[in-house]
């Protein structure tokens, strides 16, 4: 599915590994990725594809140092999450943030302590980028 907004499409099960392990490395060539992965680990040649189809999608680039490939990624992780709480918020909350945190703080039997945490972090979060924009 292709976000229209910012062309970010969601990510398969196996294409959201090898990003996790990418924007953990930064940069990495594909037997680094295979060498990251928990046993048992996938093919070189099923993490090469992935890769290519990635790189398709936007979420990746490389350049070539001699004969092999250096991916890095074009999508931060930061980008991703937000793209895939979005369509979480919409789909599964009616766009609702009070739905979607109260669903999380009953989820997770969130006490009163816990509850007034976040909401000082959102506070805190909101105040610096408010400060970050002028």
């Amino acid at each position: 599915m292709k976000d229209k907004k910012n062309n970010i499409q969601r990510l398969t099960r196996a294409e959201e590994q090898v990003m996790q392990i990418l924007w953990d490395l930064n940069e990495a060539v594909v037997k680094d990725l295979v060498d990251h992965f928990h046993d048992p680990k996938p093919a070189y040649t099923t993490v090469a594809t992935v890769l290519k189809v990635l790189e398709k999608k936007g979420f990746v680039t490389y350049r070539k140092i001699g004969n092999t490939h250096l991916y890095s990624h074009a999508i931060g992780k930061a980008e991703y999450s937000k793209f895939q709480l979005s369509n979480l918020l919409v789909n599964y909350f009616n766009g609702s943030y009070p739905k979607m945190a109260t669903f999380f703080a009953r989820m997770n039997d969130l006490s009163i302590r816990e509850l007034e945490e976040m909401i000082t972090q959102t506070e805190e979060e909101l105040e610096k980028e408010k400060t970050e924009m002028k």
